[in-house]
């Protein structure tokens, strides 16, 4: 039984709810074929509702504009290598990305140009623009395969500040004045951005299985994460809030029958997914997570409840995200390796949902 009452995705949920959960699909965007390749990530500009960038492992970032419904792609810029993650400053003037070339590039969206602002000694897994010390300066930091994250100002090729991970980056996030960065092994290691050059706590993940994804809370406090074993938990930075407030359970579970001799008692048994992104809601605190299952979810931490769960989409969720306001929230069905190349075909889809949020769906409910 889950902590959650029972997620069993969309085994989990009677008929009745599946068949609402698809008719609250009905109106989501679908944007076609948005990448040559899997996507790897989606950033929403703070400055526009419908106006988001994507990463593919085909190399390329992409500016998708969706005002008005008609999905289209405002421009493109390319890396030399598959591009793992992208992020927009907070004016919505640059993009960032990083990926298997090592690199760091800037777009600017006004000129159309991109650079190279920086590079590491391996692929950059993890970008996130923040505010740093007392003066709250604007910066760019990196995380990397290379066991490092670097914080850059962009306007020279050396990084302002470095710090050792104990393991390769895998994800990273921040809010307020908090970074929090997951590395390979179960390493987590929290930034005071008010001393970035500094790792303020490490920790090891309290899941038992690799770290696929972390989202930082919206108050700064603390953060979720999630892992391959179909697991979420949630953390925060004080130790008596976390020994008050902290928990963790199961998510992204299939039920089915259970396999086994003919004539016995009959059984079902688990089938467990990677949970592959969480975010949070930049308005309401609530967070969606999305699976290897193809299903996403809407839950509140602070009641410990499923606000929505929708039924499985028949491919994989590699990356979600929430634009702006919480208004939209962004799905891509794209193959994520999890069965490798075994489980990759010619059909597989690569698409981009866009789904318009309900109050109902993510607004946190009073007791």
């Amino acid at each position: 039984m889950s902590f959650y009452g029972g997620n069993r995705s969309t085994g989990g949920l009677a008929a009745s709810k599946v068949m609402n959960a698809e008719k609250d699909l009905a109106n989501d965007i679908v944007i076609q074929n948005p990448a040559e390749d899997s996507i790897s990530d989606i950033a929403f500009s703070p400055q526009q509702d419908f106006l988001f960038s994507v990463s593919s492992w085909d190399k390329k970032v992409r500016v998708w504009d969706v005002n008005g419904g008609a999905p289209q792609c405002r421009a493109e810029y390319q890396h030399q290598g598959p591009v793992l993650t992208t992020r927009w400053s907070e004016d919505g003037t640059k993009i960032a990305s990083g990926g298997c070339d090592n690199a760091v590039s800037l777009f600017d969206v006004a000129t159309g140009q991109s650079q190279q602002v920086g590079a590491h000694d391996g692929a950059v897994k993890s970008v996130r623009f923040v505010r740093c010390g007392p003066a709250n300066t604007e910066c760019l930091v990196t995380g990397s395969w290379d066991k490092t994250v670097k914080y850059w100002d962009m306007r020279q090729p050396q990084p302002v500040s470095t710090l050792t991970m104990p393991e390769r980056v895998y994800c990273m996030d921040s809010s307020q004045k908090l970074l929090v960065v997951g590395t390979a092994e179960r390493h987590i290691a929290i930034v005071d951005l008010n001393n970035p050059g500094a790792i303020f706590k490490t920790a090891m993940s309290p899941l038992k299985w690799q770290t696929r994804s972390l989202a930082c809370y919206v108050e700064g406090n603390g953060f979720a994460v999630v892992s391959v074993e179909g697991r979420c938990a949630i953390q925060y930075v004080d130790e008596q809030e976390q020994r008050k407030s902290g928990f963790s359970f199961k998510c992204h579970r299939v039920q089915q029958p259970a396999t086994g001799p003919a004539g016995g008692r009959s059984t079902t048994e688990s089938l467990v997914y990677p949970v592959n992104d969480i975010v949070f809601h930049p308005v309401y605190g609530t967070f969606a997570t999305a699976g290897s299952d193809g299903t996403f979810h809407f839950w509140d931490k602070n009641q410990r409840h499923r606000l929505k769960g929708f039924p499985s989409l028949q491919a994989s969720i590699p990356v979600c995200n929430f634009n702006r306001n919480g208004s939209v929230f962004a799905y891509a069905l794209s193959y994520d390796w999890h069965q490798g190349y075994m489980g990759n075909r010619p059909d597989y889809p690569n698409v981009i949902r866009l789904h318009p949020t309900t109050d109902e769906e993510v607004k946190e409910k009073k007791k």
